[in-house]
């Protein structure tokens, strides 16, 4: 039987110039990089430059994604751009990419799921190219990060950084098969009562303000690994695969230890995990695309590659995506 895929035709990403060292980060707060290092994987993070925002970071993934892809902006007819960090309250920062591309069709919205920002656009990209509301979606992570960071708070000021990653999705036939390319399956999760435990004390309904980056760290890491084995393991139900079947693993790049414990629990190789936390630190919504486009570009995943996408963040919101590359 034949069925709707929606298949990656290319991938890119983006980096500020600026690279943010522990050992610089321990001139500025009361830490150190041995303590960085210990606590979370990560060695540096890219920082932003003065008036580059969001969308500047995503358009930049964004070309880098469609000339992998070997096709024009023209061919793109959504665009979903999943961030916290958007350049304004509203307009959307994905109107403003779909301007700067040139594009005057079609539609573009943002999808804020902080973390799991592009765990939830991919699915709702899929959910768009199998009903045919769209043909060729752009899914896009972006994030500034460092512009909702308290600098003083060593608890968080450490874990982040800025950068962008993009996918272009294509629907394509396929045999129904596991063996089709394509997303096979993808689920999501929230659950508001843990909202306070990762969030922004700021906004424009509450406070007026951006505000800044609030974590109850031990309380995240006290949920996280469940929460991403659980939808994990739905993804496992819903296919019949297993973790000797997957070919990567491609976490969301928050904390090594994180990372380290999911892939144990659910006996996942080392050797399978694409970790990418000690470059970027923790980019949200960034992070996954980064990751991928990291292991593509290096030669780990190739086409007809099976990957398992996964991310926590707040809300608590989490997802997996598995698809065939």
């Amino acid at each position: 039987m034949s069925v709707i895929r929606s298949t990656v035709l290319g991938c890119g990403s983006y980096l500020p110039e600026r690279v943010l060292t522990n050992a610089e980060l321990a001139t500025m707060v009361d830490t150190s990089d041995e303590w960085i290092v210990q606590r979370t994987g990560i060695c540096q993070r890219h920082i932003a430059a003065e008036g580059e925002v969001t969308s500047d970071l995503a358009v930049a993934a964004a070309k880098a994604a469609l000339e992998n892809a070997g096709i024009d902006a023209q061919d793109i007819d959504t665009i979903i751009l999943a961030t916290a960090t958007p350049d304004n309250t509203f307009p959307s920062a994905a109107v403003t990419v779909q301007e700067k591309l040139g594009i005057t069709h079609g539609a573009a919205f943002d999808v804020h799921a902080v973390c799991s920002g592009f765990v939830y656009a991919m699915t709702t990209a899929d959910a768009y190219l199998k009903t045919g509301l769209s043909k060729r979606c752009l899914v896009i992570g972006a994030e500034t990060f460092s512009r909702i960071l308290d600098w003083e708070d060593r608890t968080t000021c450490v874990l982040f950084g800025d950068g962008a990653g993009a996918v272009v999705l294509e629907a394509q036939e396929g045999e129904g098969t596991l063996a089709d390319r394509g997303i096979l399956t993808a689920h999501l999760r929230s659950d508001g009562r843990h909202k306070d435990k990762l969030y922004v004390d700021g906004g424009p309904s509450s406070t007026k303000t951006v505000g800044f980056l609030r974590m109850e760290g031990k309380e995240v890491f006290k949920h996280a690994v469940g929460m991403i084995t659980d939808v994990i393991v739905d993804a496992y139900a819903a296919t019949g695969i297993t973790s000797d079947d997957l070919d990567w693993f491609v976490p969301h790049q928050a904390n090594k230890r994180i990372i380290d414990a999911s892939a144990k629990k659910l006996g996942i190789a080392p050797e399978k995990v694409v970790t990418t936390v000690q470059l970027h630190g923790n980019t949200s919504a960034g992070s996954i695309p980064l990751a991928l486009d990291t292991a593509v570009r290096d030669g780990r995943i190739k086409k007809g590659d099976l990957v398992m996408l996964e991310a926590m963040g707040g809300g608590f919101t989490w997802g997996s995506v598995l698809l065939r590359w």
